[in-house]
């Protein structure tokens, strides 16, 4: 929209740069695994051993800073070999991270740009985690070939992870591919995955975990909760690692941190005035919203909108263009951004920089303001994220 690039042309200065997509983001460990197991067509970017069968671990809300802060509480995470610290996709959130991860993309090309997104087509918003629509296909959102897809030609590929994201639209849009194997609690699932792995294929695993970011959304990373799950973790991957078959590389990730924001700045905006004039949808994440303003919106609008939340929140966000994240690179290179995904990102983010959670309650519901933990933006806490190998 022309009137939003000619208000914010370029972006805040202290803006943190973009995730490194290529190098050193979640979008090169599933492709980077493929490679270290010889499938052609993939590039080993994190530089991993060659290996007969490699288990990459997901552990969903597992960020460096909390893994640091928490360490002593998960030895075998702690004593691990650390590979690289990567960056999650932007934003920082599940569904954008793990399509990354799944299709070696960046959230400009597989075009899972948030938790809520606007379906340009339908002038809707929709939701891309677990209230998938059912009149979106995921496999027309999201066309690319994934790495499991890919792999799944040479050798044999598994998915290890609860039955209830069996089928599930992320899973079909970006971790299709390969066999999908259910357990539902954690102690079942490894007993699932060295079942898989007790024939000595050739193998590439996909091992997923979500218990950590349940309790941290729930509780906060800081509570006893999130602390007792993490070391259930940490002593389900010793038994894992303790029996996995020679020759088995055992990678540990996450998609993105969190930052747990007390009750008091976790804000309804749409009570706040002037925050949604000129506002046609609102959508993303409590850290990093997105606003789609009306078609006719001038720079006159766009300034005054822009005006409003600078005066409500100042210096505890970012505010920035689609057109100026797009050019710096924050959903990928920008010539691999697919004409298709610009308009399923918001003409202006709103970006949290400090303890902050911004809501919709006219169109959400008011129990989200119970979440404590928070992620979707850009601050280290929530985009760093550990590369570990445990075997």
């Amino acid at each position: 929209m022309r009137a939003v690039q000619e208000v914010l042309p370029e972006l805040p200065a202290d803006l943190p740069a973009p995730p490194r997509y290529g190098s050193r983001s979640v979008a090169e460990v599933l492709s980077s695994a493929a490679a270290s197991l010889g499938v052609p067509g993939f590039r080993d970017a994190l530089g991993l051993p060659a290996a007969r069968r490699v288990v990459v671990v997901m552990v969903d809300g597992l960020g460096r800073a909390q893994l640091r802060a928490r360490a002593g509480h998960a030895p075998v995470l702690a004593g691990a070999q650390s590979l690289a610290t990567l960056d999650a996709a932007f934003p920082t959130t599940t569904a954008a991270s793990l399509a990354s991860f799944g299709t070696g993309a960046a959230p400009g090309a597989h075009g899972l740009v948030g938790y809520d997104v606007l379906d340009p087509e339908r002038d809707r918003v929709v939701n891309l985690l677990g209230g998938w629509d059912a009149a979106v296909d995921p496999l027309a959102w999201q066309p690319l070939p994934t790495v499991l897809e890919r792999a799944a030609e040479h050798l044999d590929v598994v998915t290890v992870s609860r039955h209830r994201f069996a089928g599930s639209g992320l899973t079909d849009a970006a971790l299709r591919g390969g066999r999908y194997v259910a357990a539902e609690v954690p102690a079942a699932r490894v007993s699932t995955a060295l079942d898989q792995l007790a024939a000595g294929r050739d193998a590439l695993m996909y091992f997923y975990w979500d218990e950590l970011d349940r309790t941290g959304h729930a509780r906060g990373w800081e509570s006893w909760e999130w602390t007792a799950q993490l070391e259930e973790l940490d002593a389900s991957l010793r038994r894992l690692v303790a029996r996995v078959p020679a020759g088995t590389t055992v990678l540990v990730t996450g998609d993105h941190g969190m930052v747990d924001v007390p009750r008091d700045a976790r804000v309804d905006f749409s009570e706040l005035p002037g925050l949604l004039d000129g506002v046609r949808h609102t959508a993303g994440e409590p850290r990093t919203v997105q606003l789609h303003l009306e078609p006719d919106a001038t720079a006159r609008d766009v300034r005054a909108l822009v005006t409003a939340w600078r005066e409500q929140f100042g210096h505890r966000v970012w505010i920035l263009s689609r057109e100026a994240a797009l050019d710096a690179g924050y959903f990928g290179p920008p010539g691999l951004v697919r004409d298709a995904v610009r308009g399923r990102i918001g003409d202006l983010l709103v970006l949290a920089r400090e303890p902050l959670a911004l809501f919709d309650l006219g169109r959400l519901r008011p129990s989200v303001l119970s979440m404590v933990g928070q992620h979707g933006s850009l601050t280290r806490a929530e985009r760093e994220v550990p590369l570990l190998r445990l075997a």
